[in-house]
């Protein structure tokens, strides 16, 4: 039967409790080794005992189905976990460092060093959602740092699984987070939406750059049901020198329609990214909160965040791809440009909450020094810049889903393979040369993309039909002929 360690020495299972990690109200972490096991381990231990809270119970249950589930530097490693009628743990890896918690002595933390460590949750964010997993639970506690520099989400207990049964919601009817973080649709029970996920970051990026929560420090329910009409205070009425870029995307983050933040977590870290390309709306240069009138229409709004999600995780990071296409500026490559452009308009059509990102390659000497100037004096990088916008102009886009940018590098292929994964690119687009002897000596950049990324890769040919455009996925192999 069941009953709580206390005792260093121990052996459970073959594991040997060394000294207690941390102890929490709902469990206990100990420190753990075992005689064929070199990596450091951590066991997570519920309280069992008399006036246990039925919800502790239920949430280690739920950790305990979804952590050996989930995969990769985002995550902890799962070790083992142990049954309820005998002894019940989780052993994961044990992570060096502390948590994010450490940093609230710190605040506030310089703009830029918020929005790095915001790309960081919101790229582990990303691969969580695409594990079909919402969190539920973000918080600084939550969040560590491996010593090669990516976020690791902690504790599991609260969350959505999208393919498990989900025991909190069919157990228990109060809402269940760490209230200066959960979002609206939290709070009207709906836990299967990752932008719950976004809403709590932006919460985070906001005490982080302005030293205080948005929504206060309130625990009583009474007091957080208040977010679901009442918008927080600006962060530039608190810091005039906040920036326009970092308050656009905090308050996008915290918008209280789930509807009007960023469709994903990849999205989002690719503004944190990519600051200068932040499309500003009214958001950016608010200096106050919404008017009584506003705040009186959401109050009496019944229908505001009722809206549950019924498409599964996976679909809705599809039907919100970040799209790569890869432009060459230079000359004869008009009909290899206009088969692209028809090509992203009618993936995009059919995607609204999709974004473009257009990129060209700057390629650089190996040996020679590089000049910014062309022979007529201008400067390469904006000249490519306005090409390239000039290249969507007829797709019509939103400008919030329209990105430029212009790489360097040596190698051309390489540069869009690293920017691709840098971004969480889902699609790349590039178009194929005919055939020439340069591209017989030195290969295809079109074919090297569609070998080596990590993404799906659409190769376009010029006055081709779509069938006979080639396209593969990163288990697929470019056919000879794609480039």
């Amino acid at each position: 039967m069941a009953k709580p360690l206390h005792e260093p020495g121990l052996i459970v299972d073959g594991f040997r409790l060394e000294e207690v990690a941390h102890m929490g109200g709902m469990a206990t972490l100990w420190r753990v080794s075992r005689a064929d096991a070199t990596t450091p381990m951590l066991m997570k231990v519920p309280k069992i005992g008399e006036g246990t809270d039925p919800a502790a119970i239920v949430s280690f249950e739920m950790e305990q189905m979804i952590l050996p589930r989930l995969t990769g530097v985002h995550v902890p490693k799962f070790i083992a976990v142990g049954d309820f009628a005998t002894q019940p743990y989780i052993v994961i890896e044990r992570i060096p460092g502390k948590t994010l918690l450490t940093r609230l002595p710190e605040l506030s933390l310089p703009y830029a060093e918020v929005a790095d460590i915001g790309m960081k949750i919101a790229q582990a964010l990303d691969d969580l959602h695409r594990q079909h997993v919402v969190h539920l639970d973000i918080k600084p506690s939550n969040i560590m740092f491996r010593p090669t520099g990516e976020a690791v989400l902690l504790d599991f207990g609260l969350s959505h699984h999208d393919q498990l049964p989900d025991l909190m919601q069919e157990e228990f009817r109060l809402p269940f987070g760490t209230a200066p973080y959960m979002s609206p649709e939290q709070l009207r029970g709906i836990r299967n939406d990752p932008r719950s996920d976004l809403f709590a970051l932006g919460v985070l990026l906001y005490f982080f750059s302005a030293g205080v929560r948005p929504f206060g420090e309130s625990e009583t329910l009474r007091g957080m049901r208040r977010r679901l009409w009442r918008d927080p205070v600006p962060p530039r009425q608190l810091r005039p020198d906040y920036p326009l870029w970092l308050q656009e995307i905090v308050l996008r983050c915290l918008e209280i329609e789930p509807g009007w933040r960023y469709p994903t977590a990849a999205q989002l870290a690719f503004d944190l990214t990519h600051q200068s390309e932040v499309k500003l709306t009214a958001r950016s240069e608010r200096l106050r909160r919404d008017s009584f009138t506003t705040v009186l229409r959401r109050r009496f709004n019944q229908d505001l965040t009722r809206s549950r999600v019924k498409s599964p995780l996976a679909g809705q990071i599809a039907s919100s791809p970040i799209i790569a296409v890869a432009i060459d500026l230079a000359e004869g490559s008009g009909l290899i440009n206009e088969a692209l452009r028809i090509t992203a308009g009618r993936i995009l059509a059919t995607l609204p909450s999709a974004r473009l990102a257009c990129v060209n390659v700057l390629k650089q000497g190996r040996l020679t020094l590089d000049f910014t100037l062309d022979e007529q004096g201008h400067n390469k990088q904006i000249d490519r810049l306005v090409a390239l916008r000039h290249w969507a102009e007829p797709i019509k886009l939103e400008e919030h889903r329209l990105t430029a940018h212009v790489l360097e590098g040596v190698d051309a292929a390489a540069a869009i393979l690293e920017f691709a994964q840098a971004n969480q690119i889902d699609h790349i687009l590039i178009g194929a040369r005919q055939d020439s002897l340069m591209r017989k000596l030195l290969g295809s950049v079109s074919a090297k993309v569609a070998a080596e990324a990590r993404c799906t890769v659409t190769v376009v040919r010029p006055n081709r039909t779509a069938e006979e455009q080639k396209s593969s996925t990163p288990d697929e192999k470019a056919p000879p002929s794609a480039g």
